[in-house]
């Protein structure tokens, strides 16, 4: 039997603030119980399992995290999973004009049973790990094919994390010819048992092949060989299924609150960059 609340609880213990370098241009900002990331294309607000807070202080807090970005003409995201408290920090979200996303499926899995599998990639595509800047913009135009909207960011993230520290993160793509079909990386949590998958986006066309799966084994043994036996991911409603086919035990859920200057949401897309 999996042992999934000591899973949850391990995931609260360790994966609620980030810890590592911080990237190149980005800060990290306490304000009570919460952690600001600025600098990055939107900020994000970071907390314990239990903000700690209620009522009326509950909202000023709340308040003061929209403010605060509402200054620096930039959106925020503020990121809740299903078994957060108090349990009406959602409804405060809203009421101070933040934007409940599509939820996602917190998954965690053993990075030693998912790295035994043997996915085949389809012929012609390749497997390749990259660090170079122009490889990491080239993610960034693959993931706007795929989204729909100007993902730059997503490769300007890429570069800042690389620079900051190149062992805390691994980026993938899988190629046909010269076209990236699937891109993919991840994230060491040094000081913890887990690494984290992002991206994990391939072409419409190019799904049901198999490359996600290559994508997840290939992660799972870098893994394994840095000494982090768990995997952590947010997983989409496409990529969910397959996840928990290979292993992974869904912990609770997450959900990305989002609060923009200018409209009502931000624009629909990969503000946390799950696994697709």
């Amino acid at each position: 039997m999996v042992d999934t609340a000591g899973l949850l609880a391990a995931y609260d213990a360790q994966m609620r603030m980030p810890p590592g370098a911080i990237p190149a241009g980005v800060t990290h900002e306490h304000d009570g119980p919460l952690l600001r990331i600025v600098g990055g294309h939107v900020g994000r607000i970071r907390a314990p399992r239990d903000v700690g807070v209620t009522g009326a202080e509950l909202d000023r807090l709340i308040a003061r995290q929209r403010d605060y970005f509402r200054a620096r003409g930039q959106g925020v995201e503020w990121k809740v999973r299903a078994h957060d408290l108090p349990t009406d920090l959602p409804e405060r979200l809203v009421a101070a004009g933040f934007v409940p996303q599509p939820p996602a499926t917190v998954l965690i899995g053993s990075a030693a049973e998912v790295a035994a599998a043997e996915p085949v990639l389809p012929g012609g595509v390749t497997l390749r790990r990259v660090t170079e800047a122009a490889d990491l913009r080239r993610i960034g135009d693959q993931q706007a094919e795929v989204w729909g909207i100007d993902s730059s960011w997503v490769g300007n993230d890429l570069i800042s994390r690389m620079s900051a520290d190149p062992g805390q993160i691994t980026v993938l793509v899988a190629a046909a010819s010269d076209r990236i079909v699937c891109s993919a990386w991840m994230v060491y949590h040094p000081g913890t048992e887990f690494a984290a998958l992002l991206g994990g986006t391939t072409l419409p066309d190019w799904r049901g092949r198999g490359i996600y799966r290559a994508m997840l084994a290939a992660r799972a043994r870098e893994a394994v060989a840095r000494g982090f036996p768990l995997l952590h991911v947010d997983g989409s409603p496409d990529s969910a299924p397959i996840l928990r086919r290979c292993g992974f035990q869904e912990i609770t859920t997450s959900r990305h609150y989002q609060w923009s200057v200018d409209v009502p949401a931000l624009v629909p897309g990969p503000a946390a960059v799950p696994d697709l």
